[in-house]
């Protein structure tokens, strides 16, 4: 690609979070140009490609490949249709970018790792908390610690994601125009569940895989499920090299507020950070990083000013950056693969199958 073209993004979808979270930053992406987009609501698709001044509509995904050319495409939509969409979607051979989690069962999962194989390109599935400067910064932070040892070894990360108001406003200038969604194909549920557990195992992939996605990335390794309550409010882990994990799971609720932490702990001192709800915009998380290596140190609290950059945008950032082959794609499928195994462990230890 040279270096001063606009990287052609075609977008297919665009409900509440395609608009919401994704087309209100792509449209003003440096480097960026929406150029078309495919929704199955006529209405809808006219009302919101005139709002962020994308120039061509299309009823359908297939007709929009079949007429652009583009760098990249962002499909939000219900991950229950990744396995059906996706595959599809690879054929243009761009890379492609959908919502957490990867699909709603590791076989739809693996039917992208496959179409992946015969497209030769790449798919990053959203994980935005990775994409929050807050969680950037502290994971240089981490690697650097890890690698110098100045604060000892690593021991301990703790997760805590208490249900909250993840919306935070964020849907104010949402376009509905009422219509109905057409017929569309879905996913098989999992062929190893029963309809039961699928649905706990479905509740749990679209609430908390975001944390089971960031624990490995503060990790940098791989993990295993050790225990999982009967409550559903604690999972513990251990990773690769021995260190242990926790997630907490809405031990408690807040209506007015986002309560999401994350806490790296060294011998001598921890990283810890603070998100925000994730359509709250302009607004960064927050890191303290204290330090008491002892010897006679003074012990010190940092905490890092950060830009008034949000994940969602930030993200965006990282998607057409990835094209541009200026970074890696923050999360390709193949990992994001594990965390749908991860979350299948986390169910068959909790529920016994």
């Amino acid at each position: 690609m040279v270096e001063t073209q606009k990287v052609r993004i075609g977008f297919v979808g665009t409900g509440s979070m395609g608009q919401c979270a994704h087309l209100r930053n792509y449209g003003t992406v440096p480097g960026c140009e929406v150029v078309a987009l495919a929704e199955l609501r006529p209405q809808l698709a006219q009302r919101v490609a005139a709002k962020y001044s994308v120039p061509r509509v299309y009823p359908d995904h297939e007709a929009m490949l079949a007429n652009e050319t583009l760098d990249g495409i962002v499909a939000s939509h219900y991950f229950g249709r990744h396995g059906v969409l996706v595959p599809e979607l690879l054929k243009a051979g761009v890379p492609v970018f959908t919502e957490k989690p990867l699909a709603g069962s590791i076989e739809a999962g693996q039917s992208i790792l496959n179409a992946l194989v015969q497209s030769g390109t790449w798919h990053m599935v959203g994980y935005h908390k990775r994409s929050d400067p807050a969680t950037m910064f502290a994971k240089k932070e981490i690697d650097r610690l890890k690698q110098t040892g100045e604060l000892g070894a690593l021991k301990y990360v703790r997760l805590l994601m208490p249900a909250g108001d993840w919306i935070a406003s964020g849907f104010t200038d949402l376009i509905d125009t009422g219509e109905a969604l057409p017929e569309m194909n879905y996913e098989v549920p999992a062929p190893d569940m029963d309809k039961a557990t699928f649905e706990e195992y479905t509740r749990f992939v679209n609430y908390y895989i975001h944390q089971v996605n960031l624990m490995r990335h503060l990790l940098g390794e791989p993990y295993r499920v050790t225990f999982a309550d009967s409550s559903g409010v604690l999972l513990t882990v251990e990773s690769a090299s021995g260190v242990t994990g926790i997630i907490e799971m809405s031990p408690y609720i807040t209506t007015v507020d986002w309560q999401e932490e994350a806490l790296v702990a060294f011998e001598h001192g921890y990283v810890k950070i603070q998100l925000p709800a994730p359509l709250a915009a302009n607004r960064p998380g927050r890191v303290e990083i204290f330090r008491d290596p002892a010897h006679g140190t003074t012990p010190e609290t940092i905490i890092p000013t950060l830009p008034w950059v949000h994940a969602m945008r930030q993200q965006a950032m990282n998607f057409v950056a990835a094209i541009r082959g200026e970074i890696k794609p923050l999360c390709e499928a193949s990992e994001a693969m594990e965390d749908l195994k991860v979350a299948r462990e986390y169910i068959r230890m909790r529920f016994g199958k």
